[in-house]
């Protein structure tokens, strides 16, 4: 009862912050009215949150109020095929944000020319990224079934709802190439990013110490402020990555793991999706000023 209730707070949080999110930038990319260039791969990012959500938080709640087969061999595979995709293009989409406001706010000419071919192509990244994923995670189907056919299974690895059957060493190897291979290349590309943004804002911050120009002061904070919201996405991706990377290791070495290990995995891992929007919200000057523009009395 106790998880249950904790995972049905974190998916309504997890949602409500999403949708907010989604329903903006649909509005501004639709409209054209405030758009700014950053908006068509955070688009892309709070729909993957959303995702990852919808398909970790909702069975998991249900499997803490004690909820038993309820999805079968086809649900199964549907649920957790799509959550690897969402979280897929969520990792792929927080390692552009973090390359894009690298090149943004390099001085060289070259940084510069790649910066602005990425303004015209980042919503076509981001749905390279969707096909990237749904291509990767072609494996997962095959390996995930219903908790009602277990018993005639060898389980390598129990969830509340589902299990999954051990793969071949073949199977094992295209897993680690193909998947984690991914994963390693894009953490360390963001950490790589994120290092480089700070030593960049270090020495631009020498050079701009002694002028006063009013106008280069609110574009520096306009890139201050952004600057700041990726990075701090992108210490909370790797975080809530790594210790979620730890719990998968744990449950893997225990074939039968315990609940609270698997509690533990799915609570760190829907982390990011679940605060990484109320992190763009409070950066937002746009939600923001929806608080400002309307009366007190509208939310009595």
């Amino acid at each position: 009862m106790v998880m249950g209730v904790v995972f049905l707070t974190w998916t309504i949080a997890g949602l409500l912050g999403n949708s907010t999110l989604l329903c903006l930038y649909s509005y501004t990319l639709l409209t054209g009215q405030k758009v700014r260039p950053t908006d068509p791969i955070h688009h892309h990012l709070v729909f993957a949150n959303n995702l990852v959500v919808l398909s970790r938080g909702i069975p998991q709640t249900m499997a803490g109020f004690g909820w038993k087969n309820f999805l079968d061999d086809s649900g199964c595979k549907v649920v957790l095929y799509f959550y690897r995709v969402a979280r897929g293009v969520s990792l792929n989409t927080t390692c552009l944000l973090s390359g894009f406001q690298f090149t943004k706010l390099c001085t060289r000419s070259s940084w510069r020319r790649i910066s602005t071919r990425f303004l015209k192509c980042l919503g076509f990244y981001g749905s390279l990224f969707w096909i990237l994923q749904l291509l990767v995670n072609g494996y997962v189907p095959v390996r995930v079934i219903g908790p009602r056919h277990k018993q005639n299974v060898t389980v390598h690895m129990r969830y509340r709802y589902c299990s999954s059957v051990p793969p071949q060493p073949l199977g094992t190897v295209l897993h680690v190439v193909l998947f984690f291979s991914i994963d390693v290349l894009c953490l360390v590309f963001m950490i790589w990013a994120s290092v480089s943004i700070v030593l960049v804002l270090h020495r631009h911050k020498k050079r701009v110490r002694h002028i006063h120009n009013h106008i280069s002061f609110q574009k520096s904070d306009h890139e201050a402020r952004a600057t700041c919201t990726i990075l701090t996405l992108v210490s909370m991706f790797v975080s809530f990555y790594c210790l979620s990377t730890i719990f998968t290791v744990c449950i893997i070495l225990n074939k039968l793991p315990r609940l609270w290990l698997i509690d533990m995995f799915v609570f760190l891992d829907a982390g990011f999706s679940v605060l990484s929007p109320f992190v763009l919200i409070s950066r937002d000057t746009r939600v923001t000023q929806v608080f400002y523009i309307c009366p007190p009395k509208m939310f009595l």
